[in-house]
């Protein structure tokens, strides 16, 4: 018996978008299909969930095919931290008999997200809306079945907040000092503490944990919106099993206690995806533990909502439509230099050119964009990949940043053929990045002609428009501000709220300055000018500098003159 095409099973089977993507990708064969029909027909089961069982395709198959498939996003439960809020808001009898899993409670928007299968009904979700209550909306993530029955009962069965562990921790008998570092071993209170710790960390919105341990203590503290915080202290017996659990899920060597290591994991916390950079040393109390935050579902804002100058972007726009030339985004660490890059990236991006990145790591998806990233498992540094990317046709390369002589000289010389490149490098200001390619090794001449421009910026704080409190300038914050006495105007300054969590500020927005080089800048830097020269020169251009850009976010109402002199140099404006 031959199996009727795809069509006519179609009209016939609900269920066969799903399996005619399957077959079309190469998942499945057409025998396959037909094995699982007949099966179906024998079983009160989804297609779907036959083919998994028959082992013809994995649960994160048929996950990512059907969301692709409802036009909604797919969530991984196999390394995720749900929220404990969010189960508190169904039982467990509720969870197991819809079979669904509670992953993240907005407590601000008042939207309860849930893990699902692909065959939940409507009675299903009227069901669990009326026990979660009618001002709670409720959100859906596509997941596997099976992946959703073995993380109910894991995630039901133990305590997840952190005082529920730290009180199982105290008044239990798990030896904390023997910590079971396989990730399977989630019954271990110390396993769940770590979870627990940086989901708390992801629903705060940190770029960072650090634990560092102190005589009698470890101190927890996030960084949020660029400044730390301290979020908890925890009692010094617990450190050997935290430091365990760290190394073995960031895969670094449990035995080495005295040379710095560098790892990484990707996890999933209140349905959110996110990247940890884990990295270590040792101090005299013992290995102090940094953790750099990345979130991976985090979208790339265009070009035009960075909230720049009218002027600022236009010129922005010409240097990056240049046909060759070397663009510089110039800033300290965790400016946000990264992040602007990828919005030029996205600006430029389109089917007519062919861009090549080079990153230590790829850290945002770009649809059309070749990107690699760099590490020592690759076997390619930055010199080496820039010399095959130039192989590749391309019309744009994105190198992560300038960090050595070799890697700036190849980008130079990828910029003097006729490519644009588009690069980070660490620099106070715009005008400091050029001694700062001379000192990595990069000559004046090469410089001089082959820059089209050189961004610089920080992040500032910005207010919380739900708390921040209106007040009149005094007579110094008049004279920063280059305004005049007699002029009323309102500023603001932080207050203090449950939205911002009494921090007075939520969220961060860039502090800008755009340098064009133009022949005559060009000049200067070969003949050795002075920055000051350089600096009124700039000027002359149209030049202005990051502090005059910071008080224009003060006088819109975005941040305070407090917040931007944390930031930015102010000084000079008070001479």
């Amino acid at each position: 018996m031959t199996r009727p095409p795809l069509r006519a099973i179609r009209d016939a089977e609900p269920s066969i978008p799903l399996v005619e993507r399957l077959v079309v990708a190469g998942l499945i064969s057409e025998r396959q299909l037909q094995a699982a029909l007949k099966e179906r027909s024998r079983r009160d089961r989804p297609l779907g969930q036959i083919l998994v069982d028959l082992g013809m395709i994995s649960e994160g198959i048929l996950r990512e095919t059907l969301g692709e498939l409802l036009g909604r996003d797919s969530i991984d439960l196999r390394n995720a931290i749900p929220d404990p809020d969010a189960l508190r808001m169904l039982s467990k009898n509720i969870a197991r008999r819809h079979s669904v899993l509670p992953v993240n409670f907005d407590s601000r928007g008042q939207v309860l997200t849930l893990a699902v299968p692909a065959t939940i009904n409507l009675v299903a979700m009227d069901q669990i809306a009326t026990v979660v209550g009618s001002g709670i909306g409720i959100a859906t993530l596509r997941a596997g079945g099976a992946e959703i029955e073995s993380a109910i009962e894991r995630c039901y069965e133990h305590e997840l907040s952190i005082p529920g562990i730290l009180r199982e921790i105290d008044t239990g008998s798990s030896d904390v000092l023997n910590v079971a570092i396989e990730s399977e071993a989630y019954n271990h209170p110390l396993v769940r503490l770590v979870d627990a710790i940086l989901a708390d960390a992801v629903n705060h919105n940190a770029s960072d944990v650090h634990l560092e341990p102190e005589p009698g203590f470890l101190r927890v503290r996030y960084r949020i919106d660029g400044v730390l915080r301290q979020a908890m202290t925890l009692h010094r017996n617990y450190c050997p099993g935290i430091v365990a659990r760290l190394k073995a899920m960031s895969k670094m060597g449990l035995a080495k206690t005295r040379a710095p290591q560098n790892g990484r994991v990707s996890m999933t916390f209140s349905g959110r995806r996110i990247d940890l950079r884990v990295a270590c040393q040792a101090t005299t109390h013992g290995e102090n533990f940094v953790l750099r935050l990345q979130n991976l579902d985090k979208s790339i804002v265009p070009l035009e909502k960075l909230e720049l100058r009218e002027e600022t972007l236009t010129s922005l726009q010409l240097m990056l439509a240049g046909p060759e030339g070397i663009f510089i985004v110039a800033g300290p660490s965790d400016s946000g230099k990264t992040s602007t890059l990828y919005s030029m990236l996205n600006y430029l991006n389109d089917e007519s050119v062919n861009i090549t990145t080079l990153e230590d790591p790829a850290e945002y998806p770009l649809a059309m964009v070749r990107q690699t990233s760099l590490s020592s498992d690759a076997e390619i540094d930055g010199a080496d990949g820039i010399r095959s990317a130039l192989c590749l046709d391309p019309d744009i390369i994105m190198v992560g940043e300038l960090r050595d002589e070799e890697t700036a000289r190849m980008a130079f010389r990828a910029a003097m053929t006729g490519h644009r490149v588009l690069t980070t490098l660490l620099a106070n200001n715009a005008l400091a990045a050029i001694p700062r390619l001379i000192d990595i090794g990069v000559k004046r001449q090469v410089i001089a002609g082959n820059i089209t421009g050189i961004l610089a910026q920080r992040l500032v704080r910005r207010l919380c428009i739900h708390c921040k409190q209106p007040y009149t300038p005094n007579e110094a914050e008049h004279r920063l501000l280059g305004i005049s006495r007699s002029k009323p105007i309102r500023l603001y300054r932080e207050g203090a709220c449950d939205a911002c969590n009494f921090l007075g500020y939520k969220g961060r927005i860039a502090v800008v300055e755009v340098l064009k080089i133009d022949a005559e800048l060009d000049d200067m830097i070969v003949r050795v000018a002075s920055r000051q020269e350089l600096h009124q020169r700039a000027v002359a251009c149209g030049y202005r500098d990051l502090a005059e850009d910071a008080i224009r976010h003060v006088r819109k109402g975005l941040t305070s003159i407090s917040e931007i002199s944390r930031v930015v140099d102010l000084t000079a404006r008070l001479q």
